[in-house]
């Protein structure tokens, strides 16, 4: 059966920190693979994953913890830095040099990205993509109020209502659930992508590693829907 039509939209749950550059890799390639093949719907949702739950609220500078957290050199973060920003054009992000100079605490993005996705799947993809553009390509904290109201008026969100979830702590249990039930199912790394809750492709793939696994997933699907007479 070559008709995806009658196929149920593949969920797919995108398990990432704003904190995480890679993140930002993972969604570009994932929507670059999609695009490629517009026959495929999928259901997507963006998952919490906290990369420093006990970071400060004024975080910490970007060389001390990257050193702290992986004893890599100046030379090897460098190297990291230059693959990211090639990686990153290659699928249409821009990695400014220099840009985060700081890493901080994300609960309240992924507080204000539930918020977001009761408003509409595109209202959380839109808001996830603008929160990774402030921190990785303009260097602004994510963990900032002032920031993070702003980043949701520019999508067309309402600016008072993301304010009354930001200043009443409405969602944090709702985040540390999600994210105890990614890491209950092992996820220990971001990104993470899990495709109808079943197969995983991590890290920060090119688009064709997602793509051959959205191939591999349908054909499957429809493999199972023949043999059952579907």
């Amino acid at each position: 059966m070559n008709d995806t039509t009658r196929l149920a939209p593949l969920r797919i749950d995108f398990v990432s920190d704003v904190a995480c550059p890679w993140c930002a890799v993972g969604l570009k390639s994932l929507e670059t693979a999609l695009a490629r093949l517009p026959e495929v719907k999928v259901d997507l949702h963006f998952q919490p994953f906290e990369l420093n739950p006990d970071m400060p609220p004024e975080g910490e500078d970007i060389e001390e913890h990257l050193n702290r957290k992986y004893r890599s050199t100046p030379e090897q973060r460098q190297q990291i830095r230059q693959h990211l920003r090639e990686r990153g054009a290659a699928v249409g992000f821009t990695f400014t040099e220099g840009a985060r100079s700081r890493i901080y605490n994300t609960l309240d993005a992924h507080r204000l990205l539930h918020w977001a996705g009761l408003q509409s799947a595109q209202a959380q993809r839109d808001l996830k993509l603008a929160l990774l553009t402030a921190y990785h390509t303009h260097g602004k904290n994510p963990g900032d109020r002032e920031v993070l109201l702003e980043t949701v008026a520019s999508i067309g969100l309402d600016r008072a209502q993301a304010a009354h979830v930001f200043d009443s702590g409405e969602f944090a249990n709702e985040v540390r659930e999600a994210e105890a039930l990614w890491q209950g199912h092992g996820i220990s790394s971001v990104p993470a992508v899990i495709i109808n809750e079943r197969y995983l492709v991590s890290g920060g793939q090119p688009p064709e590693a997602f793509e051959q696994a959205l191939r591999q997933v349908t054909q499957e699907i429809e493999s199972g829907m023949l043999a059952q007479g579907g």
